[in-house]
C-alpha cells in the first residue's frame, strides 16, 4: 500500500485495511507511551521516596525514559494522549512502586504531582 501511494495510484488502496493498519498502529503507539510513562513515574517515585537507594542505573533508566518520553509525546495527538493519560499511569506507578520498594501505598501522594513537561525536564530529580 506504501507504493500504490509513492506512486499516487489511491484509488487502488484497500482503504478498509488500510484504516485497520492505522488503527493498530496509534492503538499500539498509545500503549507504548503509557508503558513508558508509568514507567517513568514508578522511577521518579522510587528515587524521590528512597533516597539512600539511588543509583546510576536508576538516574540512567529515569533519563532513558524520559528521552523516550519527549520522543514520543513531544508534540502532537501522543502529547495529548499523554496528558490525559498521567493521572493513571501515576496510580500504576503507585502500586509498582509500592511493590518494589516495600513501601506502603500511601506513602506516595494520591495525585500526581508532576505535569508532563515537568517529567520531561533535566532537573526533575533535583532535591
Amino acid at each position: 500500500m506504501a507504493a500504490l501511494i509513492q506512486e499516487g495510484r489511491l484509488g487502488e488502496l484497500d482503504y478498509p485495511h488500510l484504516a485497520e493498519y492505522l488503527s493498530d498502529m496509534a492503538i499500539r503507539d498509545r500503549r507504548e507511551l503509557q508503558s513508558r510513562l508509568a514507567l517513568l513515574l514508578q522511577h521518579v517515585l522510587k528515587w524521590k521516596y528512597q533516597p539512600a537507594r539511588r543509583s546510576g542505573s536508576l538516574k540512567a533508566t529515569i533519563f532513558e525514559q524520559q528521552n523516550q518520553l519527549e520522543d514520543w509525546a513531544g508534540s502532537g495527538v501522543l502529547r495529548n494522549h499523554a496528558i490525559a493519560m498521567i493521572e493513571k499511569m501515576y496510580k500504576r506507578a503507585i502500586k509498582l512502586a509500592a511493590a518494589e520498594t516495600g513501601l506502603a501505598q500511601n506513602t506516595f501522594p494520591a495525585t500526581c504531582p508532576y505535569t508532563l513537561d515537568q517529567l520531561l525536564t533535566a532537573d526533575l530529580l533535583a532535591d
